[in-house]
């Protein structure tokens, strides 16, 4: 059993939950919670790590030999977990590649375009919406964040083992190569005349999202086929962007099960 902060895998653990760049070298991400260990796909885990007291109550249901996974004292634990109340159990998982031109080649695929999300919570919410309402993949910019960040991890629930995700190095170059694919774009934008549910979404179609406070930039909205509006009533200018994604890709979802 680990009982000090000063062990080397300690010291790994919590610069990985802090450091992008850390995760990025090491090509793995912090999950914590039963669920995140149990729906993790098996070949993707690298190491888990479960409390003392965890192991104590739950040493014949963690579904490891003894050898596979290491033991630390609550106070350690606590002191590598990105919550305030640990579950007891953590696992460093490798980092999924998902290929670009399978995405793509997706029959009628539905895409979430996001430019530079800076919330890690609406991130992940909007990586486990998508997969509810059954879209192809999530395709982010650069500066959007971190996708491994603790907190999108957590949002998830999960999905993050499930949905195609792909960090584009050139978002608009990407945005036009699926433009020759046949995949029509959508902005969600103020400038929008025409209300999203009055397009016709049923063949590959994909949905450009901006940033919280200052939407798309011009850049990359013009690169749309088409502006599209949601209607706000009272005094309301937008929507939360997880709450905007998740209105167009449930339409999506609703015209392809019609």
């Amino acid at each position: 059993m680990i009982t000090s902060t000063a062990n080397p895998q300690v010291k790994n653990l919590i610069l990985l939950n802090k450091k992008a760049k850390a995760r990025r070298e090491q090509g793995v991400f912090i999950a914590e919670g039963r669920k995140m260990f149990e729906e993790a796909p098996k070949e993707w885990i690298q190491k888990v790590y479960v409390s003392e007291s965890y192991f104590t109550k739950e040493e014949k249901n963690i579904g490891l030999p003894e050898s596979e996974f290491e033991i630390l004292s609550d106070s350690v634990f606590k002191a590598v977990c990105d919550t305030q109340t640990p579950q007891g159990i953590l696992t460093v998982v490798s980092m999924p590649k998902w290929d670009e031109q399978q995405v793509l080649a997706q029959k009628n695929g539905s895409y979430l375009l996001l430019e530079s999300i800076q919330d890690p919570g609406n991130l992940g919410t909007m990586l486990r919406t998508g997969e509810g309402a059954g879209i192809t993949a999530v395709i982010v910019n650069k500066t959007t964040v971190d996708l491994y960040n603790p907190k999108t991890i957590r949002s998830t629930m999960g999905s993050i083992y499930r949905v195609p995700f792909i960090v584009a190095e050139d978002f608009t170059s990407f945005i036009c190569r699926m433009k020759e694919q046949g995949i029509k774009i959508y902005a969600a934008h103020l400038k929008g005349k025409q209300m999203y549910d009055a397009w016709d979404y049923r063949n590959a179609s994909g949905f450009l999202i901006g940033n919280e406070g200052n939407g798309l930039s011009d850049e990359v909205a013009d690169l749309a086929d088409d502006y599209i509006k949601i209607p706000m009533e009272g005094n309301v200018e937008s929507l939360n962007a997880a709450i905007a994604a998740t209105i167009l890709m449930y339409e999506v979802n609703r015209q392809r099960r019609g």
